[in-house]
């Protein structure tokens, strides 16, 4: 493999710091442009920035990796190309929310499957305890909350209150939710 310009190694690595008045505004612009190029889900062109050593785990200002932008915009196919060459499907950003936790919020199966298949922890949690389960079951999704139950999302699972999904999802007012994790979690009346 060609070894890539300093200038570029350097910047990949640090990419979520604020820009400096030491980086090339070209570089800034072409960072800019990958970051748009994952929530766009260009999985090929993804693919092959990374081939010609473009980082897997680059991130922008906020710590959103490329996998994560990927996920949030609902690109599967995005999402299994960069993992496949090398990101990790579990990297946080800035707020501790991992790609996972994010399709769950946005309600994207498909992506949820990707990340899974390709070896994202079905209990990462956020710094507050939440876990993508919590958060499909917070929004009354019932089709992600069966999905992540069936790749095995533990019901019992508390946040840093000692909240379940179930308590998450009645305190929302989320009822399918709700029944679907009370019964999950082998709660009665």
């Amino acid at each position: 493999m060609r070894e890539r310009p300093n200038a570029l190694k350097d910047s990949a690595v640090t990419a979520h710091l604020p820009p400096s008045d030491d980086l090339d505004p070209r570089l800034i612009d072409f960072a800019r442009e990958v970051f748009d190029t994952a929530r766009r889900g260009e999985a090929a062109t993804l693919a092959t920035l990374i081939d010609r050593g473009l980082p897997p785990n680059l991130r922008n200002e906020k710590g959103d990796s490329l996998v994560m932008l990927a996920s949030y915009h609902g690109h599967a196919n995005a999402v299994r190309a960069l993992i496949q060459h090398g990101a990790d499907p579990d990297l946080r950003n800035d707020n501790g929310q991992t790609p996972l936790a994010g399709a769950a919020f946005k309600g994207y199966a498909e992506v949820i499957s990707a990340l899974l298949d390709n070896g994202a922890n079905v209990e990462g949690a956020s710094p507050d305890g939440r876990t993508a389960l919590m958060i499909a079951a917070m929004f009354n999704r019932v089709d992600i909350v069966d999905q992540l139950l069936s790749r095995g999302a533990n019901p019992r699972a508390q946040d840093g209150s000692g909240n379940t999904a179930f308590d998450v999802a009645n305190g929302m007012g989320a009822t399918d939710a709700a029944a679907r994790l009370a019964h999950a979690s082998g709660r009665t009346g």
